[in-house]
């Protein structure tokens, strides 16, 4: 995560963060202000959507529960992933690796997006235009023996927001801009806050300790990721340019954040969240520590860097900052047994909470 920037005056990005600061300090404070902002609101806004998430009988809306298992494994395929794509940048062609990247996450990216911009769509869709339903169906075998292969049931709105993230996927494809990159990232982000849930809080220390160390290895301990960084073309990351002041939406000096440094501190703020709304309390006092202490962490990763000129691991602080301060808060509560005894995960929190099922084209949190 804490990786030279791929930008065409090699200046480093530490982890979302420029190691060389060449612009103004205006130009310097917006882009680290930019990023601060664009960091926090997929945090915010999955956080909030993995409530409803939750509680969807939906299979396709049901999140991807992290188990304690899975949470010891993620570091160890994490390094071996990472490896890999090492090996490959070293012996195959960079040019036709990033091309089929590229195609893959054009894909993605589009999906993504269109997932993220559905609630929206269904506020502002005007009543009236007609909201056709449609199917998709594929199914193998006739008669008694017909399998289904694929139902997919959507309407007009998923068209259209399926035509705009098309439209962002062929302008990142052709022209790699950084604001097509943003637009896709932000979309990761979120929809990884949203759909990948940790079920217990232990699980998320377990996660977030793991990739603690696998942050801070691979960064001062080799330069593999840096290398990979450094080949590596594809919307993982947020950026934003230093000389925008300067050279307007045509910069190229940029500072970088890596959507890692993101999700994985924004699964366990989520997780909280869900904490806050099983204990039925009507407050968020774990959300919001949470939230304050990731700002506190990326803070501090910025000063840090800013002052050393040296490329910091995000998570060597945001890990500390966001389990830290959420602990500390539940010992001083009397509620930190409670916190790590029980389960958040889908299931236990809509027995928990019983609370009304969300509509289908998003929720919020009442």
């Amino acid at each position: 995560s804490a990786v030279p920037d791929g930008s065409s005056n090699g200046s480093d990005a530490v982890n979302g963060t420029a190691g060389r600061f060449v612009s103004s300090a205006e130009g310097t404070a917006l882009a680290y202000g930019s990023l601060l902002l664009m960091a926090l609101l997929p945090i915010f806004f999955g956080a909030l959507r993995s409530v409803g998430c939750s509680k969807s009988k939906n299979a396709s809306d049901m999140p991807e529960t992290i188990t304690s298992r899975d949470a010891a494994r993620f570091p160890i395929i994490a390094s071996c992933t990472l490896f890999g794509l090492y090996l490959f940048f070293k012996i195959f062609s960079q040019e036709y690796i990033n091309l089929l990247l590229s195609m893959y996450f054009f894909v993605l990216g589009i999906l993504a997006l269109s997932h993220t911009m559905s609630p929206f769509m269904c506020r502002v869709f005007p009543a009236q235009l007609p909201n056709k339903q449609y199917q998709l169906l594929f199914t193998q075998g006739s008669g008694e023996s017909k399998e289904e292969i694929v139902n997919y049931e959507f309407d007009t709105k998923d068209l259209i927001c399926l035509g705009i993230s098309s439209v962002v996927g062929v302008w990142y494809v052709l022209k790699k801009h950084w604001i097509a990159n943003n637009l896709f990232g932000l979309a990761f982000a979120l929809n990884g806050v949203e759909l990948l849930h940790l079920n217990t809080v232990s699980t998320g220390c377990i996660l977030l300790g793991g990739l603690f160390v696998y942050d801070v290895f691979w960064v001062f301990g080799t330069n593999v990721m840096v290398t990979v960084a450094k080949s590596f073309e594809a919307p993982i990351k947020l950026v934003f340019p230093q000389d925008l002041l300067e050279k307007g939406l045509g910069a190229s000096n940029f500072a970088m954040l890596g959507l890692g440094d993101i999700v994985i501190p924004g699964i366990f703020i989520a997780l909280l969240l869900r904490f806050d709304v099983s204990l039925k309390k009507n407050t968020r006092t774990y959300f919001y520590t949470s939230f304050l202490a990731y700002i506190f962490g990326l803070g501090l990763t910025i000063f840090v860097m800013h002052t050393f000129k040296h490329a910091q691991p995000a998570l060597l602080y945001l890990v500390p900052a966001c389990v830290g301060f959420p602990v500390l808060l539940a010992l001083f509560k009397g509620e930190l047994t409670e916190m790590f005894s029980e389960r958040h995960d889908s299931v236990h929190l809509e027995e928990k909470t019983k609370m009304p099922r969300p509509q289908l084209c998003g929720s919020t949190l009442n």
